[in-house]
């Protein structure tokens, strides 16, 4: 009812301002009626209400529905069109192509899609498996398969590896091909498109077969030009392919060589006139090319009655063919054989040169040992007698007073400190050379060393008007001590000799783990091009020491020493400023302390009343100038010539002497320091001096070991007197 009063108060014919119009004037007279009849008619006019609310809201969605329905038909249109496009292009493209859904259904394929597989064409429909496809495709009677495969084995093959990106080929009847490419879509689906490649296949195969006929003109060029005689067999051992070279080596006729012809036939004329290097022999060559399973490398080679040397290697083939190359290597071979005859031959020279060389060095080493004993016995020999006339001359200047004969005596007696020097040089420099010098690398104390160095050197720099200065150090250092206190003597003395005035410093510096002991002096210094001469045995820079102040040896000593020790020496010098010597050698860290060692020496008193001392030297002149220089001191001197002459003695006098004074070579019976040792056992310790003239290390470590220090010969006057009227002071057996 409400919709028929609507359509014929609204004319959808009309105007819309018409109808406007018309719809006012209804509202008007509505509410000019409503305000009459307001309490009679409200419901009904609610009611009104509603209903044209309602009729709104439906004109609304009725436009809605309309404008997606236009909407919907565009997009219809415009897929419509799509599929059109898509069809078109699908159906321009030269290769076949079918599109499958995610569930291999077929959607679609254009026209060329199998059409030169009839079968398989008329199968195709939009809704078939892809599995359908591939049924009909490998049972198709144009498909070509592999040889050996069936049409299932094929399928179930073509089907296990769907859903990989793939290409591969299919052969078809008329020796035409297609190229099968199957691709994923990124929903699931799946694109297979098929190109005809026949075309190519048939391009590549006639380039194919020029290229082989190529290499094969190019391998029978190279095979023609090569120095080798190489063969080619097929798996059943039927020679394809040769060169001139391999009828050659073979002493085979070129009517003979011809494709077919079998290894055996072809190498039964060599292999019987052959023989083969040992360890191979024919049969196996034989088992070699009948062998069905893959053929191992093969070498050998074969010795021809005619004198050639064939090195033959044999290698498989793809197809289980093989290649064998022949070498002639007879003159390789006669070489060698050759070379090993006159390596022999040198050999036995070589071994025969060694042995005279071996002997001329067993030669010149024992007369090197036999010049080092000699040098060492008569420098021993020397040093006996120049001791003796060191201390008759100290005797006789003691008693020359203040007479013109002492200074006569005091410049004997510096002579003779000379030739000492000398002497003792040379005895160091021929051990050296020797090479047999032995070492004891130990911890020494450097306050203890460089004590005793400016001790023994600070008379003779104050002597020449220098001012000497020895820095003290507490540290310790490996060396050994003999050859160390001989490096560091012969750079102090050498300082102190060529220094015309200023001073001489040494010192000591710490770097790291090392310590560098330097020798400075404000002497003429030393030109560069004679620091490396003065190293050399009696080489002194332009002569400025007299023969009486060395020979020249004691920095020889010194760099000999120090390449032995393994400390390094070094030298910086600047004419007309001075010179410095320096080495350098390892800290020791395990030394213990040398403080309770290092006490002043108590001054040296005027005599030696009462003191009563064993002498037991078998030197008469050595003994009488001993017991000369210390009788004058007030020194009683019990002499002996030999260890049991010397126990007699004491025990028939009843007196034991303070202290020990005992040469170490007496000759037959006992040794200085065994002497010592039958002494202290039987008599008790006393302060006991081994002197002695051999500084070798056996007799050090004899000393050593029974706990006695040693006075060298020539003896110093001073460092007697110093041990005999200091004994109670020192350690008795030290």
């Amino acid at each position: 009812m409400a919709g028929r009063i609507s359509d014929w108060l609204i004319d959808r014919d009309d105007e819309a301002g018409h109808n406007l119009e018309k719809l006012l004037i209804i509202a008007e007279a509505l509410m000019r009626h409503s305000e009459e009849r307001r309490d009679e008619n409200s419901a009904a006019f609610e009611e009104f209400r509603r209903a044209a609310l309602l009729e709104e809201r439906v004109r609304q969605r009725t436009r809605d529905l309309e404008a997606t329905l236009e909407r919907l038909n565009a997009a219809n249109a415009t897929a419509e069109r799509a599929r059109r496009d898509l069809s078109q292009a699908i159906e321009a493209i030269e290769e076949g192509f079918a599109l499958f859904d995610p569930e291999d259904r077929l959607v679609l394929c254009n026209s060329r899609f199998c059409a030169d597989l009839t079968e398989v064409h008329q199968a195709l429909a939009p809704g078939i498996s892809f599995a359908t496809y591939v049924r009909h495709l490998g049972r198709s009677r144009q498909v070509l398969l592999p040889e050996g495969t069936t049409p299932d084995t094929w399928i179930a093959q073509r089907l296990q590896l769907h859903g990989q990106s793939q290409h591969f080929n299919i052969g078809l009847t008329g020796d035409r091909w297609i190229q099968v490419s199957e691709q994923r879509t990124s929903d699931g689906g799946t694109v297979v498109l098929h190109t005809d490649v026949t075309r190519i296949i048939r391009t590549e195969r006639i380039e194919h077969g020029k290229l082989l006929d190529s290499q094969a003109r190019m391998i029978r060029a190279t095979l023609e030009h090569i120095n080798q005689g190489v063969g080619i067999f097929d798996a059943y051992g039927a020679l394809i392919g040769w060169n001139q070279r391999l009828a050659d080596l073979l002493e085979i006729p070129a009517a003979l060589m011809h494709r077919g012809l079998s290894f055996e036939r072809l190498t039964v004329r060599t292999l019987y006139q052959a023989r083969f290097n040992e360890g191979f022999s024919a049969s196996q060559l034989r088992d070699w090319v009948r062998m069905r399973a893959p053929r191992p490398p093969l070498s050998f080679e074969l010795w021809h009655a005619s004198g050639v040397i064939l090195d033959v290697h044999g290698r498989e083939m793809p197809e289980r063919g093989f290649v064998m190359s022949f070498t002639d290597v007879t003159r390789e071979r006669l070489a060698i054989h050759s070379m090993l005859r006159a390596k022999a031959t040198l050999e036995a020279r070589v071994t025969a040169r060694t042995e005279e060389l071996a002997a001329a060095l067993a030669n010149a080493e024992r007369a090197n040992s036999a010049r080092v004993r000699f040098v060492a016995a008569a420098i021993h020999d020397l040093l006996q007698p120049l001791s003796a006339a060191k201390l008759f001359v100290a005797s006789a200047r003691d008693d020359a007073g203040d007479s013109a004969l002492r200074g006569t005596l005091e410049k004997a007696h510096n002579a003779l400190l000379s030739v000492e020097g000398i002497l003792s040089a040379l005895l160091d420099l021929s051990r050296l050379e020797s090479g047999g010098t032995e070492i004891e690398i130990a911890p020494l104390s450097m306050k203890l060393l460089l004590a005793q160095l400016t001790d023994e050197f600070a008379p003779l720099a104050a002597a020449k008007g220098l001012r000497l200065r020895i820095m003290p150090c507490r540290l310790a250092v490996q060396s050994d001590a003999t050859y160390l206190r001989r490096i560091l003597q012969n750079l102090i003395g050498n300082a102190i000799r060529y220094t015309v005035s200023g001073r001489v410093l040494v010192g000591a510096r710490r770097r790291g783990d090392h310590l560098r002991i330097e020798v400075h002096d404000t002497g003429p210094g030393i030109a560069p091009e004679h620091q490396q001469a003065i190293f050399r045995e009696f080489h002194r820079v332009e002569g400025t020491a007299s023969a009486a102040q060395g020979m020249g040896l004691g920095l020889a000593i010194v760099e000999r020493a120090c390449a032995l020790l393994d400390h390094r020496l070094e030298l910086n010098s600047v004419p007309g400023r001075g010179t410095l010597f320096s080495v350098e050698l390892p800290v020791a860290h395990d030394l213990p302390s040398i403080d309770s060692q290092t006490s002043a020496p108590s001054p040296l008193p005027e005599t030696g009343m009462g003191r009563i001392v064993l002498l037991v030297e078998n030197d008469e002149d050595l003994r009488s100038a001993i017991t000369q220089l210390l009788e004058r001191r007030g020194v009683e001197v019990v002499e002996a010539s030999s260890g049991s002459e010397a126990l007699t003695l004491i025990e028939e006098m009843g007196v034991i002497p303070d202290i020990y004074l005992l040469d170490q070579q007496l000759g037959e019976g006992p040794s200085g320091v065994e002497t010592a040792q039958a002494l202290h056992r039987r008599f008790g310790s006393r302060p006991t001096r081994i002197i002695t003239a051999d500084r070798s290390p056996e007799t050090r470590r004899a000393a050593g070991r029974a706990g006695l220090q040693i006075l060298f010969k020539p003896i110093a006057p001073e460092a007697l007197e110093a041990f005999v009227f200091q004994a109670d002071d020192a350690p008795l057996a030290s």
